[in-house]
């Protein structure tokens, strides 16, 4: 059973991990050390199950809203933006906000831009895909490897 539990939450982890590279990468190292604490015989079956709900749980509600300003709530693809923002800051022209509302309003716009720029079907094509770009592009600064991070982000959002 235990194994089946394992294998079901790595399968997950390993299917959405682009959509929201670092929650994943946070809840792949939390069922690893489940793993190793239940191979080390230091966690008895019963805590190994409610330790693997309470991780089941955590995935399924994604980031949970209480980690987040209150303008994120319920808006999970503007939140995925949020948590990335500051990774997009590199020696280029893109700062990301220190102030967390500022970078929330930043996170909004940019959720904003994609949905009013984004024409149907423009995985793929090259054209519709810098529709995406154009619009990101001054958002952010006007700094390309931002945008071009950024955009790769955004690829895996299912909701775009």
């Amino acid at each position: 059973m235990a194994e089946t539990i394992i294998n079901n939450v790595r399968k997950t982890i390993i299917r959405d991990q682009l959509t929201d590279p670092r929650f994943y990468e946070e809840m792949s190292t939390l069922l690893d050390d489940l793993i190793r604490l239940r191979d080390e015989g230091t966690l008895l079956y019963e805590d190994f199950l409610r330790e693997a709900e309470a991780l089941i749980t955590r995935l399924a509600q994604g980031r949970g809203d209480g980690e987040l300003p209150a303008s994120l709530h319920g808006r999970r693809e503007a939140a995925v933006l949020y948590t990335h923002l500051p990774g997009l800051a590199h020696e280029g022209l893109f700062t990301c906000p220190a102030d967390e509302q500022n970078r929330a309003e930043l996170a909004l716009a940019l959720d904003a831009a994609i949905r009013q720029s984004a024409p149907a079907d423009w995985r793929g094509d090259e054209t519709r895909e810098r529709q995406i770009q154009n619009a990101l592009f001054p958002l952010l600064g006007r700094d390309r490897v931002a945008t071009q991070a950024l955009f790769e982000l955004l690829k895996h959002q299912g909701a775009y």
